[in-house]
């Protein structure tokens, strides 16, 4: 059985493809590639075709991340094959959980910060579009923080064991 994750941000050209990349270096390292699905999504439309912001995508392979990456927009109806949706900020989440059609659905959707115990109660990853390359390299460091303990929940719901 494959468990799927999916990253969602407003336009799915910054931060979801930018965490969708990282966590599924995370994923292959940790061996499990073929045991978890990874993808990502925005919450609107207005790039879907596109690829990614080009900032995003020299930000991450300026760290040996691939940058190849399409935009869609995320659907009600992937929410009965999705194990867990992985909001990038408050907004996305408040979103994703009024998209949900069912209080079970709506209870797959979880902040990518609150998997970082460093971030305390600031969970939000800053939109980086406006703004110049540090808020990418910014975005990196944040995806990355919360990557190990995102990392340690799946790996838990893959091999059956209890978060």
């Amino acid at each position: 059985m494959t468990y799927r994750v999916c990253f969602v941000c407003t336009g799915n050209i910054c931060r979801s493809p930018m965490a969708e990349s990282v966590f599924r270096a995370r994923i292959a390292e940790a061996g499990l590639a073929d045991r978890v699905e990874v993808d990502s999504a925005g919450t609107g439309g207005w790039h879907e075709g596109d690829g990614a912001d080009p900032r995003t995508v020299r930000v991450l392979q300026g760290h040996g991340y691939d940058g190849d990456h399409t935009a869609r927009q995320f659907q009600a109806s992937w929410f009965d094959r999705l194990d867990l949706v992985i909001a990038l900020d408050a907004g996305h989440l408040k979103a994703l959980r009024r998209l949900a059609p069912t209080e079970e659905d709506a209870r797959k959707v979880r902040l990518l910060r609150s998997y970082d115990p460093d971030a305390a109660d600031d969970l939000d990853v800053p939109d980086p579009y406006y703004g110049g390359m540090d808020g990418f390299e910014e975005c990196l460091e944040m995806v990355e923080a919360a990557g190990k303990g995102l990392l340690a929940a799946v790996r838990d719901e893959v091999e059956g064991t209890p978060a």
